[in-house]
């Protein structure tokens, strides 16, 4: 019978059968129709299998159980209406034809819609936890299992590229004559190890060959976690078609893919690839390994714009009835749950003065246009890469745009796009060459239940980051930049190593933010300090009120990065909705870099951090890789028992605060600055003990003007107190203009209002969970642990102005607290 997860307690599984065969490209088209809220349309996938991802197994954990009906039963689908992608036709509706959809062919209106993915018609998956033997064993057809999710699968499909014009110049033979399985494969495996160099050429025969008719449907079937699909006879991976095309559509409820109002009112949808990736958005291969290029083509009203990791600055092309079609495609292999979409009716911000440099630089570093010259060996697959470009190594600030709903036009403009140059330059004056050619920067919807989500080419940032100045959005907008190399660039190989990724772009943002305001040495060594200071807070925080497994960076210890014979694996806790609230990886992460660098020396840690990324840059890497090479470059004098091992033991393999930085934060936490936060704590505990009528002769207190981190600090310190009285709480307020702060210090702000029930600031608490919803759900929480009825109003309030539209993880937490 099928698996039921509980998302509570389960690990996510990864389904894909990678060992065998791997996706090397997707090729999407799309329709987006926000009026039933679907995605739909198709997606042809192209193959590549060979000896090093066949793997024969007769292991009895890998096999489907033949006592289980359910476990191998495959049907051809029903009889169903398959949507034709029709650009000659847009039916606009009244009263919605902004937001209609266009370019949709007929849509089924049968219940046997072919999508067997109901508890009575659902395959099981029956092996050791979560996999299905899927190598060749005996005369079984072989399975291919894609990662899918909250999909109506239609129709599958064999694609006959042989029928392409001029394909056969892939083929051994001049005329094709008798097409055959096998000469179908050939041409597939000559198109997807074309050299780099033609990758301008590979593009557009995988065009073709996505549009080629089907030659024959294949058997499918789908269950919780997975699409799976055979053809008859074909009994390996070789055998297998190695181009498929698949009928799809999302679901409205589909957990990759949000379907909301921006802040202006006006509908949009983004994809947010968390928690379960973007198995609910396409059928994939979710495993790291799987690294694949795609192109995409998406259809919408002409009204809206259409962003996508891709590395051309996409226009629409104006397709009849007022509907547009825009275009985007990669060239870099990237894991499937890289790939980001967000469609609404975004304004982009242009720079008063024109960037005619940028232009020109987007001109001649595009790769329509570059010339590919390869200087040093990369270690990764051949791909156009920007390593080997000696144009794009100097290249400081790469092409960007910024969009945001239209309401939020000015506040993009004071800030946000005023940061975006110096922020890249900086990054590029400490890492190197940009992993990519451009850059969009996007304000998503309140609803977005974080900060920031860095995707290839493509950032998205809360509204919250633009209140207050300058300093939450540069540090965010350095954070996910960051990501360009680590997460994306080099990526981690077993998921569970997030601190890979977030813990370097913790580390990176205080160093690229410090640079970008172009700070003295001795000024930016102060304020990152002062960063410590208040990280080391939230660690401490974090171990005391989370669970032990959970504080663990590499929960699978040795068998990290380790899978099953068919590629399937599982990520640790990736369903635990606990999970998406934690900064453990970010901050033990961000300690344990911090440490290293501290062994090694700035100005050592820094080149040796060059030299990663043009080693492995393009690959994906486990927690030994970079440490390794890390520790070669330490001077034996200098390590003082480093080794792997001891660094997993301490940092990576156990719970609670690393030994090393238990002994080192106590004496290194006291900046000048955080000193400085200390003296002012004081003068307000003063302030809070003096009584109501003062006398005369009594000097005022003259505060000092604070840094927002510094201001951050000062709130938390006051959060110990154990009463603060109302004129104090004013007072607090009105010197430090806290209404108007950002994000960071508004929330300390509010804890103390909800802590000291200091009724007349509740607009503020309320202003802020409607608005930062990326930040406010703690804030439900010590509203209703307070028991006062008055603030338990206010939460539930709160949450029915915002449960419609918030984010279904945090809406579910929410919920459990408040009922």
């Amino acid at each position: 019978m099928d698996i039921k997860l509980d998302p509570s307690r389960d690990d996510l599984p990864l389904m894909a059968n990678t060992s065998h065969i791997l996706v090397k490209h997707y090729v999407l088209d799309l329709d987006v129709d926000f009026e039933s809220q679907i995605i739909e349309g198709t997606i042809v996938l192209f193959f590549e299998s060979g000896n090093r991802f066949e793997k024969q197994s007769g292991s009895t954990e890998e096999t489907c159980r033949s006592d289980s009906n359910e476990a191998c039963r495959f049907r051809m689908p029903e009889p169903c209406h398959s949507p034709v992608t029709d650009t000659r036709t847009f039916s606009s509706k009244t009263g919605y034809d902004d937001f209609a959809n266009c370019g949709k062919g007929e849509k089924d209106t049968s219940s046997k819609d072919g999508n067997h993915d109901n508890p009575e018609q659902a395959s099981g998956i029956s092996s050791s936890k979560y996999c299905c033997d899927t190598g060749n064993h005996g005369s079984e057809d072989f399975l291919l299992v894609l990662d899918c999710c909250d999909l109506s699968v239609l129709k599958v499909e064999e694609v006959d590229v042989a029928a392409v014009p001029g394909i056969e110049k892939f083929t051994r033979s001049p005329r094709l004559t008798v097409v055959s399985e096998e000469l179908r494969n050939q041409i597939v495996h000559e198109l997807v190890t074309l050299p780099a160099a033609r990758w301008r050429e590979q593009l557009d025969y995988y065009a073709g060959c996505s549009q080629a008719p089907g030659c024959g449907e294949l058997l499918f079937d789908t269950d919780t976690w997975s699409l799976q699909i055979r053809k008859t006879g074909a009994q390996t991976a070789t055998d297998f078609p190695h181009a498929i095309r698949i009928w799809y559509s999302t679901k409205p409820q589909g957990r990759s893919v949000t379907w909301t109002s921006d802040q202006s009112g006006r509908p949009c949808v983004y994809t947010m690839g968390s928690p379960i990736n973007n198995r609910a958005l396409f059928p994939c291969q979710e495993p790291p390994v799987a690294m694949s290029t795609w192109q995409a083509t998406v259809r919408a009203a002409a009204s809206f714009v259409v962003l996508m990791s891709g590395e051309n600055s996409a226009k629409p092309t104006q397709l009849r009835e007022g509907c547009a079609s825009w275009h985007y495609y990669v060239t870099m292999p990237m894991p499937a749950s890289t790939f980001t979409v967000a469609v609404g009716s975004w304004t982009e911000m242009k720079p008063e003065t024109c960037l005619s440099e940028d232009l020109a630089a987007e001109r001649s570093l595009s790769p329509s246009e570059a010339d590919f010259r390869y200087v040093g060996i990369c270690g990764h697959t051949e791909y156009p890469c920007r390593f080997q470009n000696p144009s794009a190594t100097t290249q400081e600030i790469i092409p960007h745009r910024v969009f945001a709903p239209v309401c939020l036009r000015d506040a993009c403009q004071e800030t946000l796009l005023q940061l975006v140059p110096p922020c890249l330059s900086a990054a590029h004056s400490v890492l190197g060459t940009h992993p990519f050619s451009r850059l969009d920067i996007l304000i998503v919807p309140a609803n977005f239940p974080s900060l920031g989500m860095a995707s290839p080419h493509i950032i998205f940032l809360s509204q919250s980051v633009l209140t207050g100045a300058s300093h939450l959005c540069g540090t965010r907008l350095c954070h996910e930049i960051a990501h360009a190399w680590f997460g994306l660039a080099i990526g981690a190989r077993d998921w569970t190593e997030e601190w890979l990724s977030e813990g370097f772009a913790t580390h990176l943002e205080d160093v690229f933010w410090a640079e970008a305001q172009q700070l003295a040495p001795h000024e930016a060594q102060e304020r990152q300090e002062l960063k410590a200071c208040l990280r080391w807070c939230r660690l401490q925080d974090e171990v005391r009120n989370s669970p032990e497994e959970m504080q663990v960076l590499r929960p699978n210890k040795e068998k990290t990065g380790h899978v099953s014979d068919s590629g399937s694996s599982v990520i640790k806790h990736g369903l635990n909705p606990e999970k998406v609230f934690m900064q453990v990886h970010y901050l033990k992460g961000y300690f344990l870099l911090r440490f290293l660098a501290q062994r090694l020396g700035d100005d050592t840690y820094f080149a040796f951090l060059r030299k990663f990324v043009h080693t492995f840059h393009g690959q994906l890497i486990l927690s030994q890789d970079f440490l390794q090479m890390l520790l070669e470059n330490i001077p034996e004098e200098k390590r003082l028992e480093l080794s792997v091992e001891n660094i997993f033991r301490d940092w990576l393999e156990s719970s609670g605060i690393p030994q090393p930085l238990q002994s080192e934060r106590p004496a290194g936490a006291e900046c000048g600055l955080a000193r400085q936060v200390s003296a002012e704590v004081e003068k307000w505990i003063r302030v809070n003990r003096r009584p109501r009528k003062r006398k005369r002769r009594e000097a005022e207190e003259v505060f000092e003007k604070l840094l927002p981190d510094q201001l951050v600090l000062l709130l938390e310190h006051l959060l110990e107190q154990k009463t603060l009285n109302p004129r104090t709480l004013q007072s607090l307020e009105r010197t430090y203009h806290l209404p108007q702060q950002d994000a960071e210090v508004r929330h300390r702000w509010c804890e103390l209002i909800v802590k000291h029930k200091y009724t007349k600031a509740y607009k503020d608490v309320e202003r802020f969970l409607q608005e930062d919803q990326a930040m406010g759900v703690y804030l439900y929480g010590e509203l209703m642990l307070s028991e006062d009825a008055r603030q338990q109003q206010v939460a539930r309030r709160c949450f029915e102005l915002t449960k419609e539209r918030m984010d279904r993880s945090s809406a579910e937490v929410v919920a459990e607290m408040l009922f």
